[in-house]
């Protein structure tokens, strides 16, 4: 819930908006070196902290090096070798690898440390007694729907969610999937955003059935992602083919779209595999039934009712399998040990939607040991083009992906913003920051 809140009082040098763009909030702007490697960002002058200190590129700086080993930031900032400051308004970021989109990354809060006490920020509010309360040396100051936006303590999940219905708390932010999420009322308003939080099936690429591409081919067909976003997810997650949320610009939806995900072409594939159906509508590998190991955990409801749902449809299919439903830590293990065919996973991807770590060697998703030089190739030139270059390298990427399948996007969940009935209008919320664009809210009477 803090975290929540952070936006009304940090800022970062940029903001993503609702299609994961990067917009300058603390910054007039940021430019790439002739390698990629080396990026000049431009500090905003007239920036006030809430105690009147100005902004310089040294709070820039100090902040982004501890974020670089913060638990919540340094997966991101992992390329990042090196920042410092070459003016009182300029700073200097070093990266291990070209990032064309490095931007989207830098939407850490910017600081000023005070010793022993909370650290100032530069957003619209500041912390008071129990309350936020208007950043007098805001540029929003003035212009805000409330003066104070009083605050109560709450310590569990269930203390949050009688807060909010009781009337106590009329604004609340919620995964309608988590089980944390079940007992919220309906008699609401919701205000679902998207996120980077990918629902996927792994495979495994080292042995059994699915090391080969052919096969997973075919099973990537076999998934009704529709179904899954719309029915199971009750409408709170996108449906999507590409590791890329839909609502994101370099999503492609002309190459999204051109997969076929009829029955016929889900055989079609399995017979180009050298697998035949046989008199009791079950495919064989050989003499032997195209059997699957499918793992996924109990923890969560949604995700095991997903599961039990494209088993069932895979079976339906003739092809045979065993969904072992394990608690959090035997399923880890199992991914851990490649005890599996297929799982059901969920990743929490960075806003420049980086699938390195399911695609690269040791990384930290890739329990399948996916492996392949010209992916990782193509995925560096994507990852380094910009412009128009941008969208070729894309192209290249995702055909690649659709052929050699490491793994199968489902869909993108989203999360809710709830609010009590008519108490505040005009509000689009973020993954970042569900107070996104504070100042064009309307509160009710």
């Amino acid at each position: 819930a803090n975290l929540e809140l952070g936006g009304l009082v940090y800022q970062g040098l940029y903001e993503l908006d609702q299609s994961f763009q990067p917009q300058p909030r603390l910054c007039a702007g940021a430019t790439a070196g002739s390698d990629g490697l080396t990026w000049t960002v431009e500090v905003a002058q007239g920036v006030r902290f809430s105690d009147g200190t100005p902004l310089t590129a040294a709070q820039v700086v100090s902040s982004l090096e501890t974020a670089r080993t913060a638990p919540r930031y340094q997966s991101r900032l992992s390329a990042v070798t090196g920042v410092r400051q070459t003016g009182e308004y300029t700073v200097e970021v070093t990266l291990s690898a070209p990032n064309a989109n490095f931007t989207a990354l830098l939407d850490i809060p910017v600081v000023a440390e005070r010793e022993g006490q909370n650290p100032l920020g530069t957003g619209p509010y500041r912390l008071g007694e129990g309350a936020l309360e208007q950043n007098p040396n805001s540029s929003l100051a003035g212009s805000l729907p409330a003066e104070n936006i009083p605050l109560v303590a709450v310590s569990t999940p269930d203390a949050r969610m009688a807060a909010f219905d009781s009337g106590e708390v009329w604004m609340t932010n919620t995964e309608f999937f988590s089980p944390d999420a079940l007992g919220y009322s309906g008699s609401c308003e919701v205000w679902d955003y998207p996120t980077t939080t990918m629902v996927y099936i792994g495979y495994n690429c080292r042995r059994g059935p699915c090391s080969s591409a052919d096969i997973r081919r075919a099973l990537d067909r076999a998934w009704d992602r529709t179904t899954v976003a719309v029915a199971l997810y009750s409408r709170h997650a996108q449906a999507a083919t590409l590791p890329l949320h839909p609502d994101c610009a370099d999503y492609d939806q002309t190459l999204a779209q051109r997969r076929d995900y009829s029955p016929q072409v889900f055989s079609q594939l399995l017979e180009e595999a050298g697998c035949t159906q046989g008199e009791d509508g079950l495919w064989y590998q050989g003499r032997s039934p195209l059997s699957l190991t499918f793992v996924v955990n109990t923890d969560n409801t949604f995700r095991l009712s997903v599961a039990e749902y494209l088993a069932g449809e895979l079976t339906k299919s003739g092809v045979q399998v065993e969904l072992q439903k394990l608690s959090w830590t035997e399923y880890q293990q199992a991914l851990s040990a490649g005890s599996f065919d297929l799982y059901l996973g969920a990743a929490s991807l960075s806003a420049d939607f980086d699938p390195a770590p399911l695609l690269t060697a040791g990384g930290a998703l890739n329990f399948g040991g996916y492996g392949n030089t010209n992916t990782l190739n193509l995925l560096s030139a994507w990852q380094a083009a910009s412009g128009s270059a941008r969208k070729t390298a894309a192209q290249a990427l995702w055909t690649d992906l659709e052929s050699q399948v490491p793994f199968s996007t489902l869909c993108f969940k989203s999360q809710s913003v709830l609010t009590h009935w008519g108490a505040v209008s005009g509000l689009t919320p973020t993954q970042q920051n569900p107070f996104y664009g504070i100042e064009n809210w309307r509160l009710g009477s």
